[in-house]
């Protein structure tokens, strides 16, 4: 059940009142301090009726929200907790609870590189405080995988906030082709994340042609306020839309077809080498064949190349061509060439 800032201002001031066991408290109070308490935390009024207040009380008497509040009415028109010493605050943690706290926590610190996260970060330490003063430590379930030896990944934080602020970007890049590094002024539009590493998306000086830059390429970055951004009609969904990867080049998407051995066949069909993936042949021993929509760049052929003899491009032509020209020349540092 989601829970809005409003409410939890509600019910932490309902808390308090009835743990103040020296005054009676009516309905009317109760609906009067949520109404001085948001208005503390929001410096607006905020209408709470009667009926709000009431399921409140209803929903803290609940396990719904994992109070189980014993609030009592006595006298036909006060209320109070039957428990003298029952705060909503000092509820313990289920087991269920911390193992939830401890993987949250381990996902949330995955996220350290942007600053945008930043604020999280005394939350997160006062998570992991809690979380392991109630439980002995053990190794995370849950794993994400991060090469924390990347190179570039300190340019994010920055590189976001272009992005957010619209600002026009003077990057100093080197790629691993070039003999020395290039000036570019550049008009950035998106983080992508690809096979871990980082890439940004964005336009030339001219504001036109869509370039991407690797962050662990990138020397130096400096603001231009002067330039005018090119806000563009760039959208990331439609952009990648038949790619692979982050290379888009102008071709119009091909129709690939490939051939997957039986032991593979249930690893492409679960997960799909593109969401274009399209099963169209089931054969007597297991094998599948299956087509893809996409445009034929480097990282496609990675991905092919990585399922080794598991798997067999059928067309279109010249990409089987290229697939077995880099399969004769891995072969031959074995010293053998295929057929």
């Amino acid at each position: 059940m989601a829970l809005n800032k409003n409410a939890l201002i509600r019910y932490k001031t309902i808390d308090k009142c009835l743990q103040n066991r020296y005054r009676q408290w009516t309905l009317d109070d109760l609906i009067e301090a949520c109404s001085d308490a948001l208005y503390e935390y929001e410096d607006r009024d905020i209408n709470v009726s009667k009926r709000t207040v009431q399921l409140d009380i209803q929903l803290m008497r609940s396990d719904k929200l994992g109070y189980n509040a014993p609030i009592e009415v006595y006298r036909k028109k006060y209320y109070r907790y039957a428990d003298d010493g029952f705060s909503i605050t000092n509820i313990p943690i289920t087991e269920n609870d911390m193992d939830v706290l401890s993987e949250t926590v381990e996902m949330l610190k995955q996220f350290k590189d942007f600053s945008l996260f930043s604020e999280l970060g005394g939350i997160i330490q006062r998570l992991e405080d809690t979380v392991y003063t109630e439980k002995t430590h053990q190794s995370a379930i849950i794993h994400l995988d991060k090469n924390e030896n990347l190179k570039g990944l300190h340019w994010l934080d920055e590189l976001y906030r272009a992005i957010q602020k619209k600002v026009v970007l003077d990057i100093t890049y080197q790629s691993f082709k070039a003999k020395k590094p290039s000036i570019i002024k550049f008009h950035p539009y998106l983080l992508k994340e690809f096979n871990n590493r980082w890439f940004l998306i964005g336009a030339d000086d001219k504001g036109k042609v869509i370039l991407n830059f690797a962050l662990d390429r990138i020397l130096a970055l400096d603001l231009d306020f002067q330039t005018d951004y090119a806000v563009g009609n760039f959208d990331a969904d439609t952009f990648y839309m038949d790619v692979v990867g982050v290379t888009v080049n102008r071709e119009r998407p091909s129709v690939v077809k490939v051939w997957v051995d039986k032991g593979n066949a249930p690893y492409v069909v679960t997960k799909p080498l593109h969401h274009s993936q399209r099963v169209v042949k089931e054969n007597e021993d297991g094998s599948i064949e299956v087509t893809l929509l996409v445009k034929l760049n480097y990282e496609l052929e990675r991905l092919l190349l990585g399922f080794g003899e598991a798997l067999e491009v059928l067309k279109p032509e010249r990409l089987r061509k290229r697939i077995r020209i880099k399969l004769n020349r891995a072969a031959t540092r074995y010293g053998e060439d295929l057929p």
